[in-house]
Order: C-alpha cells, then structure tokens, then sequence
C-alpha cells in the first residue's frame, strides 16, 4: 500500500453500547476512505448493518451468554479479590473462544486485512493480528486506564493530581500496587494468558503489552485528562459520538421520552450495565420525583432491545434513551461516568452529576470535577441535595464551556482518517 491509499481495515469490539458504538462510529468515518469490516459478537450484527456497515460474527450464543454475565456481573467487582478472580477466569474462557474464531475468520490470508484497530477489551485480538502478520492498533475510550510513571493511577477510586510531596508519594506507591497487581494476576494465570499470546504484561521499554505498541487511538480530549507521560503510541482523536440533536438510525424505533413544557428535565442513566445497582437507584430517583413535583426525571435502563416505557407522575423509566437524539433537552443529566454518556453530555455542554459505581467511572468523576463540568456524587443517599444545589448553583460548571470546545474541535478535524492515511510505514 502507498501512503494515502484505500485499504482494508477491520475493527474489532465487543457489543456493549460503551464499546461498539464508538467502534461503528470509527468505521463509519473510516469506510468512506477504506474497505472496512466491524467484527463483534452475533447480538452486534443487527446494528452493524443497520449503521450501513459489514459486519462479521465471531462467537455463538453461549459464549455471549458467558461474555454478559461477565460484563454485567450481580454485584459490584471493583477491587474485591474473589469476585475479580472469578471474573478473570470467567474472561479467559471467553477470550480463547474468541481468540480462536478470530484464527479461524484469519484462515485465508486473502481476507485478512492490512489493518486491525480493536477495542482495549480484546487484547487477544491484537495477540492474534500479530501472529499472522496483521498490523494491530487499539482503540482506547477511556485514557486514564493506562499506565504512566507520574500522575495518579486508575482503578484507585478516582485519585487527583498530586499537590505536595507526600500526595507524590502515595501516589508512587499506588502506581506500585497497580503493577504488582497486574504481575500477580498475570503469574497466577500464565499458562492461560500466553496461549492467548500474551506471555508478559509489560515490554522490555515498560509500556503495557495488552496495548499497541504502534499506536494508541484515544477517544477523548487531552484537556479532560489530568497531566502525565503518555506512552509514545498515544494519539488523541476526539470522542467518537454522533452529532448532537442527530438520531441514531439503528435506535430510531425505540420509545421517545416525553418532555413537558416550561418543566426542568433530569435524565438519569446508569448506562448499559450495572444491572445489580438500578433498581435500588431508581427507587431513590422514584422519591426525589415526589420531592421535586416540578422537575421531570427520566431514568434509562440502557436497553436497546427492550420497548418499555413507564410513566407515573413525574417520573418516567424508558429501555432505551438515544443520547445523540435527546441529550440537548435535558437541564441536568445524572450517570455512572462512563465514556460514552460523559462525552455526549460535554459535546452537548450539559451539567452532570456523576455517580460512579465501577471499573474506571470512579477516574471519570474526578477528572469532570476537577475540570468543573460535573458534580461527584459520592454516596447515593445525597443525590437529592446534589440536584437542588445542580440547579442553585450554575457556577458550579464553570469549566463546561471550555470542555465543550474542545470536544468539538476535535468532532469537527478528521483526525482519525488523518492518522491513518499519514501514517508512512504502510
């Protein structure tokens, strides 16, 4: 291939909405320039194709069964050793099957592709892309994850930039039990890990071998990070969203939320997954409705193969919200901190309350707090005097409007075609 010229890319994720939405916006902007495939999981395919795409399956119903509750476990993981445990083992199960698929779609060198980008939660991918000679990037929607030697780690309960020496110092400390962590857990699995291709952690120049080492896609902005040393194959290319107040064709039957005139609105999501926290949050929501009879609540389950719609009151409780289609018309937007919904709420620069719950929302809430564009929501018990002082006080979200110019800067450079097409090494 010479510079510049059309190619075949596939892009790999799982078919969570966190996950694969950015995927498929990705290879939407990609497929106007290249030959572009999206492989995930069957459950995928539908909106695969009804994003105008190609889509490919890997996987059967029993291993996106497994896959789910993996994904969407009963109970919180965070940093719990037996559940993590169980969890990982459950994955590594999950992932040689998919491993295995990929080889096997990989079998006839006349389909592979010059290019793979594959979502951060599918290491075995890059693992497999480099074994057959593939050229393998990763698609990272959540920066923070990654590794640095300054700065605060993640998974640490969502820790700020240090301001004296003894905060530097835990902070090293905590940078230390992330790594040991990840080395006992990679020891503890070792047989397991390498026969997925991946026989170490972390490379001879220290990066992290789950991710490229040519290059990282981060989808975010660099200016709602918190400063640190990026690994060298790092390159910001903006969240990959929809066009606020567009609707997603593939979403465009779901129920619509009813909005009522001169009301204050306040959507409440907890995102695709966490299905063991929503009931107990709705109940929550379900009582602040009727201490607050003049603001409406809409609270999404995150389901876009569900139609229900509940109205009682004030209160709604919808399968699905189009966030591209709706976020615009919402005063106030309470979620979990993940990527997705952060991002569309800083496009559309809407106020939030963040209620992390796992993983890397707990990174999230610190960063958007310490940015000034959202409110974090330690304890869900206050979520009633977080929205009254939300709406009392505006000043609170000083930082927004400068948070939603820099994602829209980065919305309207084709910095993801750009990174492909200059690339020199093809």
């Amino acid at each position: 291939l010479h510079r510049g010229d059309a190619m075949r890319i596939d892009l790999i994720a799982p078919p969570y909405s966190g996950h694969l939405h950015p995927v498929l916006a990705m290879a939407s902007t990609l497929a106007a320039h290249h030959e572009v495939r999206v492989l995930s999981t069957p459950s995928a395919m539908v909106q695969i194709a009804r994003a105008g795409l190609v889509g490919v399956p890997l996987l059967d119903a029993d291993a996106e069964h497994a896959l789910d509750a993996i994904s969407d476990p009963r109970h919180a993981v965070r940093n719990h050793p037996l559940r993590m445990h169980r969890q990982l083992r459950a994955a590594l199960d999950v992932v040689a099957r998919f491993a295995q698929a990929l080889r096997d779609t990989y079998a006839d060198a006349a389909t592979r592709p010059g290019l793979v980008i594959a979502d951060f939660t599918v290491p075995a991918a890059g693992a497999v892309a480099q074994s057959l000679g593939i050229r393998w990037w990763t698609s990272l929607p959540s920066p923070c994850v990654l590794e640095a030697p300054d700065g605060p780690p993640a998974y640490m309960g969502g820790l700020l930039p240090a301001t004296h020496a003894g905060q530097r110092i835990h902070h090293a400390l905590a940078r230390l039990a992330v790594r040991g962590f990840k080395r006992g857990v990679h020891r503890a699995y070792r047989r397991r890990m390498t026969a997925l291709g991946l026989p170490r952690l972390y490379r001879d120049d220290g990066s992290e071998a789950v991710y490229s080492s040519e290059r990282i896609l981060a989808l975010g902005v660099e200016a709602l990070e918190f400063p640190r040393t990026w690994p060298a194959a790092l390159r910001f290319v903006g969240p990959q969203l929809p066009v606020p107040g567009t609707e997603t064709p593939w979403l465009a039957q779901r129920p619509a939320p009813r909005f009522v005139e001169g009301r204050r609105h306040v959507l409440v999501t907890l995102g695709t997954h966490l299905r063991w926290a929503k009931e107990a949050f709705d109940l929550r929501l379900r009582a602040l409705a009727a201490a607050m009879p003049d603001v409406e609540f809409h609270f999404t389950d995150g389901d876009a193969t569900a139609g229900h719609h509940d109205h009682t009151g004030n209160h709604q409780r919808l399968a699905y919200i189009d966030y591209a289609r709706w976020i615009g018309c919402y005063n106030l937007v309470v979620h979990h901190g993940g990527a997705g919904i952060l991002y569309q709420c800083l496009a559309a620069g809407r106020p939030a309350i963040v209620c992390p719950q796992d993983y890397d929302q707990f990174d999230h809430a610190a960063r958007l707090q310490d940015a000034r564009a959202a409110l974090w929501l330690r304890d869900p018990a206050g979520l009633e005097a977080a929205v009254r002082r939300a709406f009392a006080e505006p000043a609170l979200f000083a930082g927004l409007p400068a948070l939603q110019a820099a994602v829209r800067a980065a919305a309207a450079g084709p910095r993801l075609v750009t990174e492909v097409a200059d690339d020199t090494s093809w």
